[in-house]
């Protein structure tokens, strides 16, 4: 039966496939393991192993992201990351693309906090448009906060000294532990449901995450989100954020700062440019922070049709070719510093020192060879070139006329061999061995 070509695919577009049902089934998780197997790539990248007592996965964290964590991981840290289930196509290994990353503890209850936050906002507790503005003339005051805190304390002094005509209501409540979160969600309701203060402050003083906890809950954002009197957050020092700030009409940096804004000092206008001042610096914040969370969730959409994932698969992949290609280049090195050290040594072996003296001993044999045959042939020679010195000797005409003879020729200087060609009165020249003389015929 023939194969309908629709049904099959290549391993490319099925890692592919793979991977966007990865990205877009979990969207964002959190995660708590251990490190292991940490490698910090030349690109600034990181790549790791999250594990428990009987799985582990894959991670990458780049350095875009792992630049704003303020530590480096070791070997066994326990920590708590944020990421996406992505797959990298290469090698058709799932892996974790880390966003954030912090050491388990504070890191599960900044989890939570994030996690409620985006909750909460999307739900609308933190829209500007429901913010209540505080009266422009306060006379009486609620304090949601612990009867023997210290939070209290500083409120009531500030107070008495900015404002003594201002009448202060206590609904004490719990503001640590167990039963924190119900104690205070409940004096919220309480207040409203007397509705006897013009204005109501919930906080405490300054404390750990954990101490804090309790206006990170749910109940307290919903009893503040449902309040008919403004409410004005002072939980903690400067420095600390909770929920309840988010949600509250007004946020107070410290309780002390909160019965600042409530009271008025020596001149009723100072005391109102104050609240307008922090009014607005809180709305900004406000604003600031909605438009943040407004701007991570689009990030997380752009993310998902983001050309970036592929960038960073490439990036990853990269990375993987560069670690390869060192150790490459390593075993070659190593390879050829080995070759070249036996190059050397049979070199060294086959030196050609002993076979130059050895050719140099040949060349002075053979020299001494050639001169002996040189000499020997050019003394043949010369007995040769003697005896045939001697036998033209024996052959030369002068040689005859020395043992007396002459040569006679007529005057036409032929030589004369037959004495009948001659006639009376002719002419010859006779040629001795001295000399020779002309003479007439008789």
């Amino acid at each position: 039966m023939a194969t309908q070509n629709k049904n099959i695919y290549s391993v490319s577009s099925l890692n592919r496939a793979a991977k966007a049902l990865l990205e877009t089934g979990l969207g964002v998780i959190w995660l708590s393991g251990e490190i292991s197997n940490l490698t910090i790539a030349v690109s600034g990248h990181w790549y790791f192993t999250l594990k428990d007592h009987s799985a582990q996965i894959k991670c990458a964290m780049f350095r875009g992201n792992n630049s704003r964590t303020g530590f480096t991981p070791k070997h066994g840290q326990q920590v708590l990351v944020r990421a996406k289930l992505s797959l990298y196509e290469a090698r058709g290994d799932y892996q974790l693309i880390v966003e954030t990353m912090a050491p388990e503890g504070d890191g599960l209850l900044k989890q939570q906090f994030e996690e409620l936050k985006c909750q909460l906002a999307a739900q609308g507790l933190f829209s500007e448009s429901l913010k209540k503005p505080l009266p422009e003339i306060i006379k009486r005051v609620g304090i949601v906060t612990s009867s023997t805190g210290a939070a209290l304390h500083d409120i009531l002094s500030v107070l008495k000294r900015r404002d003594p005509r201002l009448q202060v209501i206590i609904y004490p409540s719990q503001v640590q532990g167990q039963g924190s979160a119900f104690s205070v969600a409940s004096q919220i309701a309480l207040a409203n449901a007397r509705n006897e203060c013009d204005v109501l402050i919930v906080g405490r003083g300054g404390g750990s995450l954990e101490d804090l906890w309790c206006f990170n809950e749910p109940d307290v954002a919903y009893a503040i989100y449902h309040s008919q009197l403004p409410v004005i957050s002072a939980v903690g020092h400067e420095i600390d954020i909770t929920i309840s700030d988010f949600v509250a009409d007004l946020r107070a940096a410290t309780p002390s700062a909160a019965a600042e804004l409530v009271s008025q000092h020596k001149t009723f206008v100072s005391s109102q440019l104050t609240t307008l001042v922090n009014r607005l610096k809180q709305a900004m914040l406000n604003t600031m922070q909605h438009k943040t969370h407004q701007q991570l969730l689009l990030k997380q959409t752009l993310l998902q049709h983001d050309p970036k994932h592929k960038l960073q698969q490439q990036t990853q992949h990269l990375d993987e070719l560069s670690l390869r290609l060192q150790h490459a280049m390593q075993q070659t090195m190593q390879q050829q510093t080995t070759i070249s050290s036996q190059l050397k040594n049979r070199l060294q072996q086959s030196s050609p020192v002993h076979y130059i003296a050895m050719a140099q001993h040949k060349q002075q044999q053979l020299k001494r060879q050639l001169t002996q045959a040189m000499a020997a042939q050019l003394n043949q020679s010369e007995q040769h070139l003697h005896h045939q010195i001697q036998q033209l000797n024996a052959y030369s005409p002068l040689a005859t006329l020395a043992r007396g003879y002459a040569i006679v020729k007529d005057d036409s200087d032929k030589v004369c061999t037959d004495p009948t060609n001659l006639k009376t009165g002719d002419k010859v020249q006779v040629t001795l061995d001295k000399g020779q003389f002309n003479a007439e015929v008789l």
